[in-house]
């Protein structure tokens, strides 16, 4: 399936999920914020929630330091 993830064409498996993505990209471990369609999805609901092929994914790392 084709998706999108922060403005980048990307293609995946049809059964990846949010978290899935995640480790894919390699920010499985580090805290981020993840937008699904213009919707935010919670940490909680990764593992379950399946992408579909036009789903545009947004994903804002979050960095410490001031």
């Amino acid at each position: 399936m084709r998706i999108t993830v922060n403005g980048d064409a990307r293609e995946y498996p049809d059964s990846v999920t949010v978290a899935g993505l995640l480790d894919d990209l390699e920010l499985g471990s580090r805290p981020c914020a993840v937008e699904v369609n213009r919707v935010v999805v919670p940490k909680r609901s990764h593992a379950e929630h399946a992408l579909r092929s036009g789903d545009a994914i947004e994903i804002v790392t979050l960095v410490g330091g001031g």
